[in-house]
């Protein structure tokens, strides 16, 4: 049974108003629960990853150097086909040219799509003219992806080779580019373990005028020594120094049961609201089956 589960029926029947709180909180957690986007990864353990996911389920697929951007849209095309809501990552670094920018907003536009994920991504040098995602994005959108809403990335844990200032003035850039070209947008944050760092990141962007509602990137249900070793190798190094720097966190991972994405989750229930988060990013590592064993729980 996960923390919040545990904490609901520990609840003091006594007190209405607590009862009532921890009910809500509940209810919020569901129904973020019940719309996340697991994110798959293009590698060996893809396969096995795709067999675990529930009917219509919401997907991400990722975009990295080491599979690249035609692997994505391979294994985009596959489960647009097995029925699923597909959003694909495109990384931008990954894009040799305009014309190649447009060539990716017709595959969007032929497949349907009604969402993108673009985020600038870990090449370490660009194989075309972007080198961060804002200058792609303006050619994407020019070519008439036909999309509803485009993802952009957030960085409450801080950006690996970026200032928070420079991150937080691109995070806006593109807000003011989807809204002047009449696109619906969201922001998807880094994989974060320190929910007060969430909160203060998210209370300071909307105070600077950030109306994109938020997906929260968790961590799924993942064996620890995958979390860490996957973790490192896919360039979400920032997460795993908090993890190094916070023994509570640590203790978490390596405490009997691992790591429970409720345990990050429950204290954020109540800001949920009005922070606008309208779901969960879950990055599974591919380890799908066990973080739709916890979703199904926490929304039962």
């Amino acid at each position: 049974m996960n923390l919040l589960l545990r904490r609901l029926r520990r609840r003091d029947l006594t007190d209405h108003e607590g009862e009532y709180e921890h009910v809500a909180a509940g209810e919020t957690l569901a129904a973020l629960a019940a719309g996340a986007h697991l994110e798959i990864i293009p590698m060996k353990s893809i396969d096995g990853a795709i067999a675990a996911l529930p009917p219509g389920a919401n997907v991400t697929v990722t975009c990295s150097p080491a599979a690249g951007i035609a692997e994505t849209q391979r294994r985009t095309e596959r489960l647009v086909a097995d029925g699923f809501h597909v959003i694909p990552h495109v990384a931008a670094r990954l894009v040799t040219s305009p014309s190649h920018a447009a060539e990716l907003a017709a595959w969007v536009r032929s497949l349907g799509l009604d969402e993108v994920f673009v985020i600038a991504g870990d090449a370490p040098e660009a194989a075309g003219p972007y080198e961060g995602a804002l200058g792609f994005l303006r050619d994407f959108l020019a070519a008439d992806p036909g999309v509803d809403r485009i993802g952009v990335p957030g960085y409450p844990d801080g950006h690996p080779i970026i200032s928070a200032e420079v991150a937080s003035e691109q995070l806006h850039a593109k807000q003011t580019l989807v809204d002047e070209a009449g696109v619906g947008a969201w922001v998807s944050t880094q994989m974060c373990f320190d929910t007060e760092r969430i909160v203060s990141w998210l209370s300071a962007e909307r105070a600077r005028g950030l109306h994109l509602p938020v997906r929260l990137g968790v961590a799924g249900v993942v064996d620890r020594t995958r979390l860490l070793k996957v973790g490192m190798r896919l360039g979400v190094g920032a997460s795993m120094r908090f993890l190094s720097k916070n023994s509570s966190a640590v203790t978490k991972l390596v405490a009997p049961g691992g790591y429970d994405p409720s345990e990050l989750l429950a204290p954020l229930a109540a800001d949920a609201e009005r922070l606008d988060i309208e779901s969960l990013h879950v990055f599974t590592f591919n380890s799908v089956a066990d973080t739709v064993d916890w979703q199904n729980a926490l929304t039962a």
